[in-house]
């Protein structure tokens, strides 16, 4: 059901002269709208009864990430008549070079912190995410990531025997894997599918709709091998950008993972035999 927004909660965006609010794709979390100002669109999303604090987590990640590429600008945040919104600046796309995306993506993961986490909880959807700071990377992913994915499964009647004793070797595998690995904490964009980057008309990389965090760049690099959207070109822009370790191909099933066990925990069993196929993919080999 769309939101209906009045003329009167229009005039208390800080943007002058309001006219227009048309609904657009604004995925399955907020309702989206196309503004119409006295200065040019804008692009509004709305979070019905929530408090302001909804949209905190996607600011300081947009902040963030603004740092190494371009994001859309924020123009305002709050709360009207116990909506919260967010204003963004309104891209109008075009088309761009995957190479040039591939060596944005490595500039964000050049930007570091001293931890593993980030300064802001993302309590956005139905799988909210803890990202209390860690010095361990390993602890990071397996307890604030990982293991809560599979309590929700537990609890929805998603998950099995089978299912557990793979994912305890899984664990297992993990934990072993990067016991030797020197693990950097890179900014992460965190939800880093087709649907979250765009080019502008002049072909500028953009990122946007972040979950972003500090953690393994290979996290983030595991999404954009999942639902398709990213050629050869960017992985080559990336690799010159920022050459990845060895055995990366080898680790991607552990990543690839999470992000499988968060549509299974979304959208029900349709995952589940990709989720199967992951952990066996992930199982350590003899």
């Amino acid at each position: 059901m769309i939101l209906s927004l009045s003329a009167n909660w229009l005039s208390q965006l800080p943007l002058p002269g309001v006219t227009t609010a048309t609904p657009v794709s604004g995925g399955d979390i907020n309702q989206a709208f196309r503004l119409t100002t006295a200065e040019g669109p804008a692009f509004l999303l709305v979070q019905p009864q929530t408090p302001a604090s909804f949209y905190a987590h996607e600011v300081a990640g947009l902040q963030a990430l603004s740092q190494a590429v371009n994001t859309p600008t924020v123009l305002g945040t709050g709360e009207i008549d116990g909506d919260a919104y967010l204003l963004l600046e309104f891209l109008e796309t075009g088309r761009g070079s995957q190479y040039d995306l591939g060596q944005a993506v490595a500039r964000v993961h050049r930007v570091t912190a001293p931890q593993f986490g980030f300064d802001q909880d993302n309590r956005v959807a139905k799988l909210p995410k803890n990202n209390q700071w860690q010095t361990d990377w390993t602890t990071f992913y397996l307890e604030q990531r990982l293991d809560p994915l599979v309590k929700r499964a537990l609890a929805h009647h998603l998950w099995n025997s089978q299912r557990e004793a793979a994912y305890q070797r899984v664990r297992q595998a993990i934990v072993a894997e990067n016991r030797g690995r020197k693990i950097v904490p890179s900014l992460l964009h965190g939800d880093l599918w087709a649907g979250n980057y765009l080019f502008t008309t002049d072909g500028t990389p953009t990122l946007i709709d972040p979950d972003t965090l500090y953690g393994d760049r290979e996290f983030d690099l595991a999404m954009t091998t999942i639902f398709g959207g990213f050629d050869g070109d960017f992985y080559k822009g990336y690799q010159a950008a920022y050459p990845l370790e060895s055995g990366y191909a080898d680790r991607l099933p552990h990543y690839q993972l999470y992000y499988l066990l968060a549509h299974l925990n979304l959208f029900g069993e349709t995952y589940g035999p990709a989720v199967d196929a992951t952990l066996e993919r992930g199982l350590p080999h003899s």
